[in-house]
């Protein structure tokens, strides 16, 4: 018999399963299954129900089962990431209320104003959470239901998050541990409990509908027999905590101890380091999250990364091989074709009212090579403002460990490596969050049968670079990237007026 773990990574997008070799750390057997957000929103408003995610999950496991060739009696612990930030709201009955508000959500820009303003203000507000109230964040998601849809939070008995909901679906337990707690701005990181004034400021009664914390080394429960018969699976099997994606693909990347940096580039762009202490940011702009491992997790997060580059390859009909391709003809700066790629607003830096803008065209830069070129660079600068303002907190980078769906590109590698300035490294398990969260069930696991067992141990054993896919930074693109880097930010500051006019335009016609 065979000891196998399942990691579980609950996106936007898609969920993904790995079955692992709990002795090797092997992947046997992997599986996504694909889904959309909920269609013709207000803008601003992003949805998708529970239920999508739960369907996704249990095709995902069985399909990666199969792959596996494994038996249900092989499976020894489960782990989940998923998605932070959702607001899943569950009834007295552990039903889901309404749809899930997700992380990329920006319609409660005027909830996040109305708990900021009754804490204080900003410095105020960053004093008792650590962290600013932000759009993407999950507490003006649960005000905003109480301001515009009293009915439903009449209802409202529980607050998860969507690995929370999962793991409730797998095991009956309703918790949260620190880390995806952690961004939800109700948290204050510095402490690792809730924040009352937070929580008062949105409804007295509030407390008594979060579930019960624990620490990232605790499981979540237990498989329960419903479930577990779905699964094809035995009840009974470890579920741990979980955790956010981001806090997730710190694991799997092996960032588990300072010093090191991932930069995951799917649907979101995130950079994060592993830190021993809080690393707040007085202006708010760098999130202050604890990790899954009982650290913490400073971390940018850019709402615009594979958002940018899907809808230019889609809208010009290319395959990525096309799209890479056509990038490649162009040289470093796009001739000057400048992509600010607030498609979806933007939280680092903060401005939910955004929207793309592509700057420098004319006869020369109007073609696909250039915009395809553009959509790449645009996207790794906006992340890189974020970036420079990590390094300003003290978190330094001398490698990142490079994930997501834009670390397969190897032109977009170099991009990375020269608007960072840093080796950029992939690793051999690409799937960092899935993979981070069969690790963490394994440290569960162990720790469960009593032995004596850490994290960053098992994670230096287990993930191991692609040196095959090393970018190193070219000075001569570092120097013309530094120079875009400025117009970016500068454009960027030039336009937040005009944005917030646009929006109210396109809201009224």
């Amino acid at each position: 018999m065979r000891t196998l773990l399942i990691g579980i990574d609950s996106g936007t997008q898609s969920t993904k399963a790995l079955v692992v070799d709990a002795r090797d750390g092997k992947v046997l057997g992997a599986a996504s299954h694909a889904y959309d957000l909920i269609p013709n929103l207000p803008p601003g408003a992003k949805e998708q129900h529970p239920h999508t995610w739960r369907d996704a999950t249990a095709a995902a496991i069985r399909s990666a089962l199969r792959q596996a060739k494994a038996v249900a009696a092989d499976v020894v612990a489960i782990g989940v990431s998923g998605q932070q930030h959702g607001f899943v709201p569950l009834d007295k009955a552990g039903e889901v209320i309404r749809p899930a508000k997700l992380w990329c959500d920006t319609a409660t820009t005027a909830e996040c104003a109305e708990i900021t303003e009754k804490l204080g203000g900003a410095k105020r507000t960053i004093k008792a959470l650590g962290n600013a109230v932000l759009p993407g964040f999950t507490a003006p998601k649960i005000l905003w239901l109480k301001n515009h849809e009293p009915k439903n939070f009449a209802k409202l008995a529980t607050i998860l998050l969507p690995h929370d909901y999962l793991n409730f679906w797998l095991t009956g337990e309703r918790v949260m541990e620190y880390g995806d707690a952690s961004g939800t701005a109700l948290l204050n990181v510095r402490s690792r409990r809730w924040a009352n004034s937070v929580l008062e400021a949105i409804d007295p009664e509030l407390a008594g509908k979060l579930p019960r914390l624990i620490s990232s080394e605790e499981p979540a429960g237990r498989l329960q027999a419903e479930t577990a018969r779905t699964l094809g699976l035995n009840p009974g099997v470890l579920v741990s905590a979980g955790g956010g994606d981001n806090m997730m693909g710190a694991i799997g990347t092996g960032n588990t101890r300072p010093g090191l940096v991932t930069a995951s580039f799917g649907t979101s762009g995130t950079i994060y380091a592993c830190a021993d202490k809080p690393v707040v940011d007085p202006a708010g702009e760098i999130a202050a999250f604890c990790d899954s491992t009982n650290h913490w997790l400073p971390l940018l997060c850019t709402m615009n990364v594979t958002v940018a580059t899907e809808m230019m390859r889609l809208d010009f009909g290319y395959t990525h091989e096309q799209f890479e391709n056509k990038a490649a003809k162009i040289p470093a700066g796009a001739g000057g074709l400048l992509l600010l790629p607030y498609l979806e607003g933007e939280r680092t830096p903060n401005v939910p009212d955004g929207s793309g803008v592509m700057l420098g065209i004319n006869p020369r830069t109007f073609t696909a090579s250039h915009y395809c070129r553009a959509a790449m660079e645009g996207v790794t600068l906006g992340m890189n403002y974020g970036l420079r303002r990590l390094v300003e907190l003290g978190v330094k980078a001398k490698q990142i460990r490079a994930t997501g769906g834009g670390a397969k590109s190897k032109l977009w590698r170099q991009i990375m490596a020269d608007v960072f300035n840093t080796e950029v490294v992939t690793l051999k398990v690409s799937e960092g969050a899935a993979y981070g969260a069969a690790l963490q069930a394994l440290w569960c696991w162990r720790l469960q049968k009593g032995e004596k067992a850490s994290i960053s141990d098992i994670t230096d054993e287990f993930v191991e670079l692609n040196p095959a896919e090393t970018a190193e930074p070219d000075a001569k693109a570092v120097a013309t990237y530094r120079e875009l880097q400025v117009i970016q930010d500068e454009t960027s500051v030039a336009l937040r007026g005009v944005f917030a006019k646009h929006r109210s335009f396109v809201l009224n016609h």
